[in-house]
């Protein structure tokens, strides 16, 4: 369950494959279930590659009758991000959750710090990565990307952050 209250409009970022949402319900269709707590002014940008996905969570967010929160982004995520931020939309959103591609974590990361405003929330999911970002002898292109993502966040001055070890493990960061 999320709550999310505010008093004015709400904007976040929502960053994962949608289609994840919409299929593997024991994990949650997290940009449907966010886009119904949000407040009529909110704003939810939900990034995704592949157009056959898009369609089948745009069916959904119409189905509940969210469709009018949600800016969907059709391509790459990096490239979405960067529109945002050539739209002069640097610094107007309350909160960001990436849940992408493992390699590019960082990339987005960099990116969503321009559009998260100070105070505001960037949350990284699966950043223990089943444990095997602990295992020195685990060394695969994704494992290495976020243990060197994890030590770099962790020396980061630009956010406070806290990592929770729940499920696959979440890291918090509040934009300083």
């Amino acid at each position: 369950y999320v709550s999310l209250q505010c008093n004015d409009a709400f904007k976040l970022i929502l960053f994962h494959e949608l289609w994840h949402y919409i299929f593997n319900l024991t994990q949650g269709y997290s940009s449907l279930a966010v886009a119904l707590v949000l407040p009529e002014s909110g704003c939810l940008v939900a990034c995704e590659r592949d157009a056959r996905f898009l369609d089948i969570a745009k069916k959904y967010y119409h189905l509940a009758g969210v469709l009018h929160k949600v800016d969907v982004k059709l391509g790459l995520a990096a490239n979405s991000l960067e529109s945002l931020i050539l739209n002069g939309e640097s610094g107007s959103y309350d909160f960001a959750f990436i849940d992408a591609e493992k390699r590019m974590t960082e990339k987005y990361f960099e990116l969503l710090l321009q559009l998260v405003r100070v105070g505001g929330l960037i949350v990284i999911d699966n950043v223990l990565w089943h444990g095997k970002v602990a295992d020195p002898l685990v060394n695969d292109p994704k494992t290495i990307s976020i243990r060197n993502f994890n030590q770099r966040l962790m020396e980061d001055k630009r956010v406070s952050i806290s990592m929770v070890p729940i499920g696959d493990g979440m890291t918090i960061c509040r934009k300083r």
